[in-house]
């Protein structure tokens, strides 16, 4: 191991804008993966604004992360669907679109998922 190593989420190595200015996330490249941060504003939906990013027909990022703030529904290609809030661990297995609930924006960290998330 070659010692301590630091990066900030406020300094991000890369930023990629969803369309619309619908949010944007934020990276860090580490040994182990990428970490990111993605700010969502009220009104995104995947299948609206990362869809044409992706060229899939759902999300096929596997996600781990916590909510820092706001709300986001997920729901699975073959139906099943939970809602996470502030202070949930979330973890989504990919085939998934996602959208924000309410008015205030939702923001992700994953420490899985986003590595090539939004990348075009």
């Amino acid at each position: 191991m070659a010692g301590l190593v630091i990066k900030s989420l406020s300094s991000p190595e890369e930023v990629r804008p969803f369309k619309d200015g619908m949010g944007h996330l934020e990276l860090v490249d580490l040994e182990a993966g990428g970490v990111g941060r993605a700010t969502f504003q009220p009104g995104w939906q995947w299948s609206k604004h990362v869809k044409p990013i992706a060229g899939t027909d759902s999300c096929m990022a596997a996600h781990v992360g916590y909510v820092i703030s706001g709300q986001m529904t997920v729901r699975m290609d073959d139906g099943e669907e939970a809602t996470f809030g502030a202070g949930d661990y979330m973890r989504c297995p990919p085939g998934h679109d996602a959208w924000i609930v309410g008015n205030e924006p939702c923001v992700v960290i994953d420490w899985q998922g986003f590595a090539d998330y939004a990348k075009g």
